[in-house]
């Protein structure tokens, strides 16, 4: 009984050391779409996650007649006072966005793993960090958004063997682009679509508090990057071309002019005394 007793406080003091701590910085941002999420493991922060999303939720309504159903959607944000939760482990993490009085819940899950390099399978292994499951429970009681709803209730949208965002471990997701993943509805295995940019998220080995670490770049904006980088580049060449071409006529002229302007010397010796 007394070892009981014990390994209950022993389980409820390591619960005490790993008090985690949740903020929404979202009043910080300079974009009013786009959302701060910090999560803090004794005072040091473990999960950063900042991005602008949204949701296109289709629901069924009544049609005129009384008798057939039609298809709407409805665009959702997450606000502003929206309240979240976290949890930090070592190779799962989670974070938890809930508003409009529990009407929408948004779950996003971390995982992180080690994956082998390069197509040959030869290459050593790398850790890396990625989204492995996205959730989103919705009332469609929720009226303001949810206009004269048929049957409503709350339905669950769920990912299904997802490996989103994949990045290296200890590096920071950004990406400026738009990322869309489709959910699955309870309701009728309708597609819930989230629209998830202007991203940077880190849910594991955070260094310094309330700083994320060295960015990784999505392919879209490293493509977006180079697009818009090679016709400067190209620019430059082109325009060193043009120096070197007129630069090259130019010392042509001039020698052409000192080779012209040189006196001629006759080739009979005997005209040199009439010279």
């Amino acid at each position: 009984m007394e070892f009981q007793l014990l390994l209950l406080c022993s389980v409820w003091a390591l619960g005490v050391c790993a008090e985690q701590e949740v903020e929404n910085l979202s009043g910080l941002s300079t974009n009013p779409e786009r959302d701060i999420f910090v999560v803090r493991e004794n005072g040091t922060t473990c999960l950063m996650a900042e991005f602008a999303v949204r949701f296109l939720i289709p629901y069924d309504v009544l049609a005129l007649n009384g008798i057939d159903l039609i298809t709407e959607q409805t665009s959702v944000a997450i606000p502003r006072g929206a309240q979240i939760a976290g949890k930090c482990g070592p190779s799962e993490s989670e974070l938890q966005i809930s508003w409009a009085a529990q009407a929408f819940n948004f779950h996003i899950y971390f995982s992180k793993e080690k994956r082998v390099q390069g197509s040959d399978g030869k290459a050593p292994e790398a850790e890396v960090w990625k989204i492995n499951r996205v959730q989103l429970v919705y009332d469609t009681s929720e009226n303001t958004h949810f206009i004269n709803a048929y049957n409503p209730g709350k339905h669950t949208a769920s990912t299904h063997r997802l490996s989103a965002l994949v990045t290296p471990a200890g590096r920071s997701y950004v990406c400026a682009a738009q990322q869309t993943l489709t959910l699955i509805s309870s309701d009728h295995q309708k597609g819930v679509t989230v629209s998830i940019y202007d991203i940077q998220i880190q849910p594991f080995d955070i260094n310094a508090d309330f700083v994320f670490s060295e960015p990784y770049k999505c392919v879209t904006d490293q493509r977006e990057q180079l697009e818009q980088t090679l016709p400067l580049v190209l620019g430059l060449i082109l325009g060193l071309i043009i120096v070197i071409t007129i630069s090259v006529y130019h010392f042509h002229l001039k020698l052409n002019a000192a080779h012209t302007q040189q006196p001629t010397l006759p080739r009979d010796r005997s005209l040199y005394k009439n010279m």
